[in-house]
């Protein structure tokens, strides 16, 4: 994906690490039925999918690519913006044809739309017979069944506890080398613009002994690279007693420990050298210094950070309930650059248009955009959603010319950050991660440095994915880095 977004109508916040939707990939291992899932918006939505074709495939379905062969669709769907559930809709009446000519065919929406909407979708969308949402994925299996049978369903039961731990996600889309985990679900912020809190219910972290179990696991299959997921990865808390999870194996002061964000990093980085660690999204008001002190401690976990700040002005922050104001997030910046050091890389979210937003705090936007450099950011303007606490008490009243217009003026200002922060590469040498061939160009590479950024150079025929090499960069864009591997 590029670093600059210019899809204005897609861009997600928070989570928005994903704006398109991917497919499900062939998996034929005799099964007798055909499972196609599309999945919508942000890394956790892909990473629930995975988590679904697990749990169909141990109920008889495998996978395929192509919707023409399937017994089963799910679209695992976003409902960050309205643009999203309105991609669903529209690919909901796209099946509508194959569902006339193949009446037997099951179609269910998943995720965060059928949260929000719930029985309505079954009303709104006639085609289809199943409705779940991110906590209810184990009963896809029943209501499935019982659709077969002619009963449409819905499961939107929001729970405390589920976390999916005992789950091994199938991979799917996967390049082989990187991977996502989930570490914790659902949010306990309530950011006044997010329905997330809403569609994925309260925050529970997920017992951190089968994190690093499937992180092993990945890196025994091949993978050099797992991504930690979690809406607010910084407020992971676990411990045995208040998560009731405590095994009888284990030592007694174990059992009294709590684990916070900074432990668990370490833990997965201790699995092997060879195994970068990566994580989003990290909350402003909670990324402490343990935890950057704990990147600096090892090579293998990526020094880049995403650190949405949403507006640079605080009484924006303060309508948006962000919980910190301008000069808390720069003091949170200062200290990365400080620890972390100036090559660090950060990325951020911006919302344009902000309800009461004035000229004067948008500019506050850019200022800060200014004072931290980011390396690349998701920007979007604001889209008021039905049931969030903005929607509720505030007046969506910035008209959608200036929205667009402010929203043009960000993205300018991040293409010149971005291209300034890339040139200061020039000469440098960086260890990449392989990940595979160019999109352009099969003669190229492609992988990432340590700050995330999108480095290309040319396939002699001697690399492949999952090599680590050394590179010296000896061109850029705003977007991507350019370079020469060196011995």
């Amino acid at each position: 994906m590029e670093n600059i977004i210019k899809d204005i109508d897609i861009i997600s916040p928070d989570e928005a690490q994903a704006c398109d939707f991917k497919t499900t990939e062939e998996e034929n291992t005799g099964k007798t039925k055909k499972l196609y899932i599309e999945s919508y918006g942000c890394q956790m939505n892909f990473s629930d999918s995975e988590i679904v074709a697990s749990i169909m495939k141990e109920n008889g379905f495998d996978t395929t690519a192509d919707f023409q062969q399937a017994d089963v669709i799910f679209l695992n769907t976003c409902s960050i913006r309205e643009k999203a559930e309105q991609t669903v809709r529209k690919r909901l009446s796209q099946f509508n044809a194959i569902k006339k000519q193949k009446p037997e065919l099951t179609i269910g929406v998943l995720g965060c739309m059928a949260e929000r909407l719930k029985d309505k979708l079954l009303e709104e969308e006639k085609i289809v017979d199943v409705v779940v949402g991110p906590d209810a994925y184990r009963d896809l299996p029943n209501l499935v069944a019982s659709a077969e049978e002619g009963t449409k369903g819905v499961n939107t039961f929001l729970s405390r506890e589920e976390t999916y731990a005992d789950i091994s996600p199938v991979r799917l889309n996967s390049n082989g080398v990187s991977g996502f985990i989930s570490i914790m679900r659902g949010c306990d912020n309530m950011c006044s613009f997010c329905v997330v809190p809403f569609t994925r219910g309260r925050e529970r972290s997920r017992d951190p002994h089968s994190i690093v179990q499937e992180a092993r696991e990945l890196f025994e299959k091949g993978y050099r690279e797992v991504t930690l997921l979690g809406q607010n990865v910084d407020s992971y808390k676990w411990s045995p007693e208040e998560n009731n999870k405590a095994r009888l194996n284990r030592k007694e002061e174990e059992v009294t420990t709590v684990i916070n964000f900074a432990h668990l990093l370490e833990m997965v980085a201790q699995i092997d050298p060879l195994l970068r660690i990566r994580f989003s999204t990290s909350h402003p008001k909670d990324i402490t210094d343990q935890v950057l002190y704990t990147i600096k401690k090892y090579d293998n976990i990526c020094k880049y950070i995403h650190l949405p700040v949403q507006s640079g002005n605080s009484r924006v922050l303060e309508l948006m309930n962000r919980t910190y104001d301008r000069e808390w997030y720069l003091d949170r910046v200062r200290a990365i650059r400080e620890i972390l050091g100036e090559e660090c890389g950060i990325s951020s979210d911006m919302i344009a248009g902000f309800c009461t937003e004035t000229e004067e705090e948008h500019r506050d936007t850019l200022s800060l955009m200014e004072i931290v450099k980011y390396d690349f950011s998701y920007m979007f303007y604001y889209s008021e959603r039905p049931g969030t606490l903005a929607a509720k008490k505030y007046a969506d009243d910035i008209p959608l010319e200036i929205k667009k217009r402010r929203l043009a003026e960000i993205i300018e200002k991040q293409a010149q950050l971005s291209l300034e922060r890339n040139k200061l590469d020039l000469g440098k040498v960086y260890e990449i991660l392989i990940e595979g061939t160019s999109k352009r160009s099969e003669d190229q590479l492609k992988g990432k440095n340590s700050a995330n950024k999108v480095v290309i150079i040319p396939n002699d025929g001697t690399l492949k994915k999952g090599d680590y090499v050394h590179v010296r960069i000896k061109d850029c864009s705003a977007a991507t880095l350019f370079g020469e591997p060196i011995a």
